[in-house]
């Protein structure tokens, strides 16, 4: 369930307040009717099956009776380029991603901090847009500013200095002409890497600083964000500048599919059976 925090709303029509979580209720497609969908750190791979069942049912059910679809980074476990569309687990999740846009429903998808490799090739076989890293959509009247969230952890200085090299275009065109098997093996290691460095850190500097949020609302213009990237679900209040903006930060699927569902009656997080 994704608690309130007292740090508050839908598109046209506001929701639930600052202080209220959002309810936590099973999904229909019916239910995404007329409503945006929003998702994040689904962290797909072939070791986590739960997850992709859950995700093969959100793409053929809720997805495809939404207005639009926003993936906000972390889809797959790792990516190391647009060659991995060859694997088969990568084809299923293509080929159901591809069901949603053949369907008629616009698919937006924002790198994160373990899949922004995704290119072009991805883009062409799933019919997705790829996001930049700051998004501003209007939702029913609320201009909301998406983002995958690893970006304002700044407290977190080796994450962001690692960040800063290898989103390089310079370092990302070294790794793409490496060996596809070469290149799965750096994954592997950057991942087991990363686990050992956060067995390190505490979860505050692992989490969203107030002056980066901050700092995002005054440069976007919004009152509104959505992320994922921390795995804390919650809905916060900021006041910036004297000006209440709300951040709901996004579900990741390691133990429950679930997904943001924006709406002209306000924001509701649906979860998914099989997750």
């Amino acid at each position: 369930m994704m608690p309130a925090a007292a740090e508050g709303a839908a598109p046209g029509s506001v929701g639930a307040p600052p202080a209220v979580a959002a309810a936590a209720t099973p999904a229909t497609e019916a239910s995404a009717t007329r409503s945006t969908l929003f998702l994040s750190d689904q962290h797909l791979a072939a070791a986590r099956p739960r997850a992709l069942a859950a995700f093969h049912a959100f793409c053929a059910g809720p997805a495809r009776a939404a207005v639009a679809v926003y993936m906000l980074g972390d889809l797959f476990d790792f990516w190391v380029g647009d060659d991995q569309l060859r694997e088969p687990i990568v084809s299923d999740v293509v080929r159901a991603l591809r069901g949603v846009t053949d369907a008629g429903v616009p698919l937006f998808i924002a790198h994160g901090n373990r899949d922004f490799l995704l290119g072009e090739r991805f883009a062409q076989a799933t019919g997705a847009h790829l996001l930049p890293e700051y998004a501003v959509v209007d939702l029913y009247g609320v201009a909301t500013l998406l983002c995958h969230g690893d970006a304002l952890c700044t407290d977190d200085v080796d994450y962001q200095a690692y960040r800063a090299r290898i989103r390089n275009p310079v370092t990302q065109r070294r790794l793409l002409r490496l060996p596809y098997v070469v290149r799965r093996q750096i994954a592997r290691w950057l991942q087991r890497k990363s686990a050992a460095s956060k067995a390190g850190k505490s979860d505050a500097i692992m989490d969203v600083t107030p002056a980066a949020v901050a700092a995002a609302f005054r440069t976007h213009g919004v009152r509104r964000m959505i992320h994922g990237h921390t795995h804390r679900p919650a809905r916060h209040l900021h006041v910036v500048d004297g000006v209440e903006c709300e951040r709901i930060v996004l579900a990741d699927w390691y133990h429950t599919g679930s997904y943001l569902e924006v709406g002209p009656d306000g924001v509701h997080e649906r979860r998914l059976s099989g997750g």
